[in-house]
């Protein structure tokens, strides 16, 4: 069988992200599982793995790519590194025709650029598989509790980002504290809601019903995770799951009866940005219990009123007073505090690195290096060497062109 050299790509975007698709002993597996191929990685200062750790595990250590045929990074490729004529894997952020990420599309097919998207591998039922969202979750709702700690002065627990591992991050979890009457509110499931139900399930608090949630007291800490039924409906107070993703305009956000008996919400969800906002300027002045909201999902200027803007590893937290609309410092009795990090994986980069590459592994690799039934790839590949939009992406045909 002919040579596949695939290269590991240096991080250029900044701000820096420290990830990596694949560690140095699963670079070693990827040459174990499959013999023809070799596995070459680019140096980098700043990678969570050293480079010493790649060469120990025998992999290659390079500081150019060009004679690699599959090139894989994480996040989107600055343009002056791509290289014409390569297959390049990373998360390009340019199938919902995103605005910042036209020029990097275009770039793709001048240079003829064959581009699998992450965000797009599925399988034949459309579920994804593969992403970094089980870590984001897993971050963000620990962040959550963390912000709950500062603004109540209940707790301090260190920073996501400067502890070791995620066994560090379990550890200070038990530094947590909770009001015996404190109330939760997930939404969401998918790889960021289970993430965040992994951190639910190391805490002093009791999972419950939607329903129960709603119609009684409790006399210890309690949450609720909710589903897309759970929390829209139709005007009629129906819920279609098939004609609700296909028509999600049809729906109203139910959110609003949750939230006032609410003192902490985790929104872990998908949202389309066809779907009903979930909570309003309004709707946020009639839950006064609700002081902190971790915006895991972090639609900035969407589904809720007070995620305002992203905010960044290391300054986490901003406020929002509901009444003025405004950003406010979150320590103010008023005031909403809001964890809204957009890169939540990078806190946690070993261990979200780990996790992305064991599924790179399981689910992509097979499929892109020997057999692809259900043309996976294909599906997921938006541009072609002949520098055209694969089939599937045709629609953005409009976003690369010189003018819209």
């Amino acid at each position: 069988m002919e040579k596949i050299r695939i290269g590991v790509l240096r991080e250029g975007k900044v701000p820096p992200d420290f990830r990596a698709p694949l560690t140095p002993s699963q670079c070693a597996t990827l040459a174990t599982m499959f013999p023809h191929v070799e596995v070459y990685v680019q140096s980098s200062p700043i990678r969570t793995f050293s480079d010493e750790a790649y060469l120990s595990q025998g992999v290659s250590v390079v500081d150019d790519l060009h004679h690699c045929d599959i090139i894989l990074g994480v996040k989107e490729v600055p343009i002056d590194a791509l290289i014409p004529h390569k297959t390049f894997m990373f998360f390009s952020h340019t199938f919902k025709k995103q605005p910042y990420n036209r020029a990097l599309l275009k770039a793709i097919l001048a240079h003829r650029i064959r581009l699998i998207d992450y965000e797009v591998i599925r399988d034949k039922y459309r579920n994804r598989l593969i992403g970094f969202g089980r870590y984001a979750g897993i971050v963000g709702c620990y962040n959550g509790f963390l912000t709950y700690g500062l603004k109540h002065k209940l707790y301090e627990l260190k920073p996501a980002h400067t502890c070791l591992n995620r066994e560090e991050v379990e550890a200070e979890l038990k530094k947590v504290i909770l009001p015996r009457n404190f109330r939760c509110l997930l939404s969401g499931y998918g790889r960021v809601g289970h993430g965040a139900g992994e951190i639910m399930n190391l805490l002093p608090i009791k999972e419950v019903t939607p329903e129960e949630y709603l119609r009684q007291e409790f006399d210890e800490p309690v949450y609720t995770h909710l589903e897309a039924e759970d929390y829209f409906q139709t005007a009629s107070g129906t819920f279609d799951k098939s004609d609700f993703y296909s028509n999600p305009e049809g729906y109203l956000s139910m959110i609003r009866n949750f939230s006032p008996s609410t003192d902490m919400y985790i929104p872990c969800h998908y949202w389309d940005n066809r779907s009903a906002v979930l909570l309003t300027r309004e709707d946020l002045q009639n839950s006064p219990r609700l002081k902190v909201i971790a915006d895991i999902s972090c639609d900035v200027n969407g589904p809720i009123a007070s995620t305002i803007r992203p905010s960044k590893i290391g300054a986490a937290i901003y406020g929002y007073n509901p009444w003025t609309g405004l950003e406010c410092d979150f320590m103010e009795s008023d005031a909403i505090a809001v964890m809204a990090v957009d890169n939540l994986p990078c806190e946690l980069p070993k261990d979200a690195s780990e996790d992305f590459g064991n599924e790179l592994l399981k689910h992509v690799f097979p499929r892109l290096l020997v057999d692809d039934p259900d043309q996976i790839i294909h599906h997921a590949t938006e541009t072609t060497f002949e520098g055209t939009l694969n089939e599937p992406f045709s629609y953005l045909s409009d976003y690369v062109k010189d003018t819209l």
